[in-house]
């Protein structure tokens, strides 16, 4: 399994930590950002951290395991990554009049027992629409994982979150800013933002 540093080193080597000031999709602002979509634009960074994140996930649980469900846009490459790595399906819902729904002909059968996977938790707010989304399908969520829980293991998520690592990372609302994070221009990176 990696450790926390070999983690945080594969986010680096891949110009995925970035810093200065950003606006979560949460809506909170942070001074660190991590960049998933870099991290996992390459095949084998990406299989060697999902393979280290399948490793967190218990036997137990692994072993149920009947599909993969992820929220887009964050989810979907790790989604992916990690259903191909357990040998099931791997589907994703996407946000459909501010709703995570599955389109495209995806569906969840009654009783299916699912892993959630996110890419980064922070407050949790994605990964809960999409485990009520879960249940909405008839799906049961085993567990969630993802590859950073930037909450530092403070979001409750109703089912057991395994991460590759954890960070606690400071956000702030908007009106609530440390001057030295208010001096700095914003920048909304990521799907629900402006991205370069």
């Amino acid at each position: 399994m990696l450790s926390h540093d070999e983690v945080l080193d594969e986010f680096r080597a891949a110009g995925a930590l970035l810093e200065g000031h950003f606006i979560l999709s949460s809506g909170l602002h942070s001074s660190r950002y991590l960049q998933c979509a870099r991290v996992l634009m390459d095949p084998k960074r990406a299989d060697r951290l999902c393979h280290s994140l399948k490793q967190r996930i218990t036997d137990k649980i692994r072993a149920q395991i009947d599909i993969v469900a992820s929220p887009a846009m964050g989810g979907v490459v790790v989604g992916y990554e990690m259903g191909r790595q357990l040998g099931v399906p791997a589907i994703f819902f996407e946000r459909v009049d501010g709703k995570l729904v599955l389109r495209r002909g995806f569906t969840i059968a009654k009783g299916a027992r699912v892993l959630m996977v996110e890419d980064i938790v922070t407050t949790g707010l994605s990964s809960r629409e999409c485990i009520a989304g879960i249940a909405e399908e008839g799906g049961v969520t085993l567990a969630a994982a993802c590859l950073i829980d930037r909450s530092g293991g403070s979001a409750d998520l109703g089912v057991p979150l395994f991460a590759l690592t954890s960070l606690e990372i400071p956000a702030y609302p908007a009106d609530a800013l440390p001057p030295e994070l208010a001096a700095l221009p914003a920048i909304k990176p990521g799907s629900r933002g402006l991205s370069k």
